[in-house]
């Protein structure tokens, strides 16, 4: 990381970075469709580049992260719409390895936040995932007979290795 970013307060590093990216945008006038046809939950982890471990570019996919990768009544709502709006007949649903929400359970969650943030974080639930393989299984079950995903839509499941940037298929 540059000095200049880390020096930086509040927003102003983003906004400059920003203004640089406005200076080489070349999608305006965009209509949002996902150009290659594809939709992708995976998680919130900044390790993952949705996009690019699967060769695709900005515009060609349509992206649902949340912590875990999980496949909740949000992200079908996201798939739903995708399926039908916007062009897309392929979801990959990718998990990762070294995942936070699989490798702690519920109340070491619940500890670690209550102790980070200095209050009781006993009542929030972060939906920890004892078995990723069995968790994957089961939210591609959840895609693939939830009645308003478009017919015909392929579904895939993969885990993401954060260390060597290979995808490994799971059915």
């Amino acid at each position: 990381m540059s000095e200049n970013v880390t020096a930086a307060k509040g927003f102003d590093d983003l906004i400059e970075a920003n203004r640089d990216y406005a200076d080489r945008f070349d999608m305006a006038g965009f209509d949002g469709i996902a150009q290659a046809g594809v939709a992708i939950v995976t998680c919130m982890d900044s390790r993952i580049d949705p996009l690019g471990l699967v060769g695709l570019k900005p515009g060609d996919a349509k992206i649902f992260r949340n912590p875990g990768g999980r496949v909740g009544s949000d992200a079908l709502e996201a798939l739903v719409l995708a399926t039908h709006l916007l062009n897309v007949d392929r979801i990959l649903v990718v998990p990762h390895t070294r995942c936070a929400m699989a490798s702690n359970s519920e109340a070491e969650l619940r500890d670690r936040v209550g102790a980070s943030a200095g209050k009781d974080a006993s009542w929030m639930t972060f939906h920890a995932i004892a078995d990723q393989e069995r968790a994957l299984r089961e939210d591609l079950a959840r895609v693939r007979t939830h009645p308003l995903i478009a017919e015909g839509v392929e579904v895939a499941g993969f885990v993401y290795d954060v260390d060597t940037g290979l995808l490994r298929r799971v059915d």
